[in-house]
């Protein structure tokens, strides 16, 4: 039994330290504005949100984010994602 608690609570710390990481590059990323929208759209729509970070985390560890990304080139970004979204899921 104190094994499984002490392997939960490991558990806890890395997911706790992993959003810790990724709240620090998602900053990095994002103009303050930009961050409130996707607050914004992680109320509205998480999954769409996750995947935003995901991409996010991706190009920032690839070196292809040099500045914060300001609001309107958010918006664009999250049209783009809205729009691959759907196309996959009418061609299922």
């Amino acid at each position: 039994m104190d094994d499984q608690s002490d392997q939960f609570r490991k558990q806890q710390e890395q997911s706790k330290q992993m959003e810790e990481s990724k709240r620090k590059i998602i900053g990095v990323c994002l103009t303050k504005e930009a961050r409130e929208r996707l607050s914004h759209v992680r109320i509205g729509n998480p999954q769409l949100a996750e995947q935003v970070e995901l991409y996010l985390i991706q190009v920032y560890q690839q070196g292809q984010i040099r500045e914060p990304i300001p609001d309107n080139k958010f918006k664009e970004l999250l049209q783009t994602l809205t729009k691959k979204r759907e196309e996959k899921i009418t061609r299922k």
